[in-house]
Protein backbone atom coordinates (compact mmCIF):
# COMPACT_ATOMS: atom_id res chain seq x y z
CA UNK A 1 0.00 0.00 0.00
CA UNK A 2 1.27 2.88 -0.94
CA UNK A 3 -0.11 6.56 -1.55
CA UNK A 4 1.27 9.49 -3.38
CA UNK A 5 -0.89 12.45 -2.47
CA UNK A 6 -0.65 16.68 -2.73
CA UNK A 7 -0.77 18.55 0.72
CA UNK A 8 -2.51 22.20 0.67
CA UNK A 9 0.65 23.65 -0.38
CA UNK A 10 1.29 21.46 -3.76
CA UNK A 11 3.92 19.55 -2.65
CA UNK A 12 3.90 15.94 -3.67
CA UNK A 13 3.74 13.36 -0.90
CA UNK A 14 3.94 9.51 -0.70
CA UNK A 15 2.55 7.61 2.29
CA UNK A 16 3.26 4.26 2.81
CA UNK A 17 4.83 1.28 5.29
CA UNK A 18 7.35 2.20 6.56
CA UNK A 19 10.19 -0.42 5.96
CA UNK A 20 13.72 -1.36 7.20
CA UNK A 21 16.13 0.74 5.04
CA UNK A 22 14.42 3.67 6.20
CA UNK A 23 16.55 3.28 9.74
CA UNK A 24 18.64 6.19 8.71
CA UNK A 25 15.83 8.44 6.90
CA UNK A 26 13.89 7.66 10.30
CA UNK A 27 16.86 8.59 12.49
CA UNK A 28 17.12 11.54 10.65
CA UNK A 29 13.50 12.70 10.52
CA UNK A 30 13.67 12.42 14.48
CA UNK A 31 16.90 14.26 14.94
CA UNK A 32 15.79 17.65 12.82
CA UNK A 33 12.34 17.37 15.44
CA UNK A 34 12.28 21.06 16.86
CA UNK A 35 12.74 20.98 20.51
CA UNK A 36 9.20 21.52 21.19
CA UNK A 37 7.46 18.61 18.81
CA UNK A 38 10.16 16.66 20.57
CA UNK A 39 8.96 17.59 24.36
CA UNK A 40 6.17 15.88 23.96
CA UNK A 41 7.34 12.52 22.41
CA UNK A 42 7.00 9.28 24.67
CA UNK A 43 10.37 7.56 23.82
CA UNK A 44 14.00 9.59 22.91
CA UNK A 45 13.81 8.45 19.03
CA UNK A 46 16.75 10.70 18.16
CA UNK A 47 18.89 7.18 18.89
CA UNK A 48 19.96 4.79 16.81
CA UNK A 49 18.54 1.90 19.30
CA UNK A 50 15.24 3.47 19.67
CA UNK A 51 14.58 3.70 15.77
CA UNK A 52 15.72 0.15 15.67
CA UNK A 53 13.66 -1.57 17.75
CA UNK A 54 10.67 0.55 16.47
CA UNK A 55 11.74 -1.44 13.08
CA UNK A 56 11.61 -4.74 14.67
CA UNK A 57 8.24 -4.25 16.29
CA UNK A 58 6.97 -3.73 12.68
CA UNK A 59 8.27 -6.86 12.03
CA UNK A 60 7.27 -8.98 14.87
CA UNK A 61 3.53 -7.56 13.61
CA UNK A 62 2.99 -5.35 17.13
CA UNK A 63 2.65 -1.88 15.23
CA UNK A 64 1.67 -0.95 11.83
CA UNK A 65 3.74 2.09 11.28
CA UNK A 66 3.41 4.46 7.98
CA UNK A 67 5.40 7.12 6.58
CA UNK A 68 5.15 9.90 4.44
CA UNK A 69 8.30 10.58 2.23
CA UNK A 70 9.15 13.67 0.03
CA UNK A 71 12.09 14.04 -1.85
CA UNK A 72 13.39 10.84 0.03
CA UNK A 73 13.11 12.14 3.31
CA UNK A 74 10.75 11.55 5.91
CA UNK A 75 8.55 14.10 7.23
CA UNK A 76 5.86 12.70 8.97
CA UNK A 77 5.47 9.30 10.99
CA UNK A 78 2.51 7.86 12.05
CA UNK A 79 1.53 3.75 14.19
CA UNK A 80 -1.37 1.81 15.19
CA UNK A 81 0.23 0.05 17.80
CA UNK A 82 -1.42 -3.11 18.33
CA UNK A 83 -2.42 -5.43 21.49
CA UNK A 84 -2.03 -8.84 20.08
CA UNK A 85 -4.30 -10.85 22.84
CA UNK A 86 -6.51 -10.00 25.99
CA UNK A 87 -9.24 -7.97 26.78
CA UNK A 88 -7.80 -4.71 24.41
CA UNK A 89 -7.55 -6.77 21.30
CA UNK A 90 -9.68 -4.76 19.65
CA UNK A 91 -8.38 -1.43 20.32
CA UNK A 92 -5.01 0.09 19.20
CA UNK A 93 -3.35 3.25 19.72
CA UNK A 94 -2.83 5.94 17.22
CA UNK A 95 0.72 8.07 17.32
CA UNK A 96 1.60 10.62 14.63
CA UNK A 97 4.11 13.27 14.43
CA UNK A 98 4.82 15.73 11.13
CA UNK A 99 7.98 17.80 10.82
CA UNK A 100 7.60 21.68 11.31
CA UNK A 101 7.62 22.73 7.89
CA UNK A 102 4.72 20.54 7.13
CA UNK A 103 2.19 21.19 10.05
CA UNK A 104 -0.75 22.63 8.98
CA UNK A 105 -0.50 21.46 5.16
CA UNK A 106 -3.21 18.40 6.02
CA UNK A 107 -0.63 15.82 6.51
CA UNK A 108 -1.67 14.77 10.10
CA UNK A 109 -5.11 14.27 8.77
CA UNK A 110 -4.45 12.45 5.38
CA UNK A 111 -1.77 9.97 7.74
CA UNK A 112 -4.53 9.63 10.24
CA UNK A 113 -6.98 8.27 7.90
CA UNK A 114 -4.70 5.84 6.45
CA UNK A 115 -4.81 4.26 9.68
CA UNK A 116 -8.07 4.31 9.98
CA UNK A 117 -7.75 1.75 6.74
CA UNK A 118 -5.11 -0.16 8.50
CA UNK A 119 -7.02 -0.33 11.66
CA UNK A 120 -10.25 -1.69 9.55
CA UNK A 121 -8.20 -4.48 8.08
CA UNK A 122 -6.26 -5.21 11.05
CA UNK A 123 -10.00 -5.46 12.96
CA UNK A 124 -9.76 -3.06 15.30
CA UNK A 125 -13.39 -1.41 16.86
CA UNK A 126 -11.59 1.21 18.86
CA UNK A 127 -8.73 3.75 18.51
CA UNK A 128 -7.09 5.39 21.17
CA UNK A 129 -4.85 8.68 21.05
CA UNK A 130 -2.85 9.77 23.98
CA UNK A 131 -1.45 13.69 24.34
CA UNK A 132 -0.59 16.27 27.00
CA UNK A 133 -2.80 18.78 27.09
CA UNK A 134 -0.87 21.58 25.59
CA UNK A 135 -0.55 19.52 22.08
CA UNK A 136 -4.05 21.66 20.82
CA UNK A 137 -3.54 21.32 17.56
CA UNK A 138 -3.26 17.42 17.76
CA UNK A 139 -6.40 17.47 19.51
CA UNK A 140 -8.25 19.76 16.96
CA UNK A 141 -6.79 17.30 14.63
CA UNK A 142 -8.43 14.01 16.11
CA UNK A 143 -11.56 16.04 16.64
CA UNK A 144 -11.94 16.43 13.23
CA UNK A 145 -11.30 12.30 12.85
CA UNK A 146 -14.42 11.57 15.46
CA UNK A 147 -11.88 10.85 17.93
CA UNK A 148 -13.75 12.46 21.67
CA UNK A 149 -11.93 13.36 25.34
CA UNK A 150 -12.84 10.54 27.04
CA UNK A 151 -10.50 11.42 30.21
CA UNK A 152 -8.03 13.04 31.70
CA UNK A 153 -5.41 12.14 34.09
CA UNK A 154 -3.94 15.64 35.86
CA UNK A 155 0.33 16.12 36.11
CA UNK A 156 0.18 12.04 34.89
CA UNK A 157 3.24 12.56 32.56
CA UNK A 158 6.33 14.59 32.08
CA UNK A 159 7.96 16.50 29.16
CA UNK A 160 11.66 15.61 27.74
CA UNK A 161 12.40 18.59 29.78
CA UNK A 162 10.79 17.24 33.28
CA UNK A 163 7.82 19.56 33.42
CA UNK A 164 4.59 17.06 34.88
CA UNK A 165 1.65 17.83 32.39
CA UNK A 166 -2.54 16.48 32.09
CA UNK A 167 -2.36 13.22 30.07
CA UNK A 168 -5.39 13.38 28.14
CA UNK A 169 -7.16 10.19 26.48
CA UNK A 170 -9.22 10.26 23.48
CA UNK A 171 -11.12 7.69 21.75
CA UNK A 172 -12.70 7.14 18.27
CA UNK A 173 -15.48 4.16 17.92
CA UNK A 174 -14.24 3.29 14.35
CA UNK A 175 -17.63 1.30 13.84
CA UNK A 176 -19.69 4.42 14.49
CA UNK A 177 -17.84 6.24 12.20
CA UNK A 178 -17.97 4.18 9.45
CA UNK A 179 -21.66 4.49 9.51
CA UNK A 180 -21.43 7.90 9.85
CA UNK A 181 -19.34 8.40 6.27
CA UNK A 182 -21.82 5.97 4.60
CA UNK A 183 -24.75 7.84 5.96
CA UNK A 184 -22.95 10.98 4.40
CA UNK A 185 -21.84 8.80 0.84
CA UNK A 186 -25.66 7.74 0.96
CA UNK A 187 -27.38 11.24 1.51
CA UNK A 188 -24.80 12.42 -0.99
CA UNK A 189 -22.77 14.80 1.39
CA UNK A 190 -19.64 12.97 0.83
CA UNK A 191 -18.02 16.18 0.26
CA UNK A 192 -18.38 16.86 4.78
CA UNK A 193 -16.29 14.52 5.77
CA UNK A 194 -13.34 14.94 3.19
Amino acid sequence: MSREVKLKNGTPVVIRPMRADDLDRSLAFFQTLSPEDRAYLRRDVSRREVVEERIRAIAAGRVKRLVAVADDRIIADAALELESEGWKEHVAELRLIVTGRYQREGLGLLMARELYSVAAEAKVEEIVVKMMRPQVAARSIFHKLGFREETMFPDDVKDVRGNKHDLILMRCDLEALWRELEDFIVAGDWQRVR
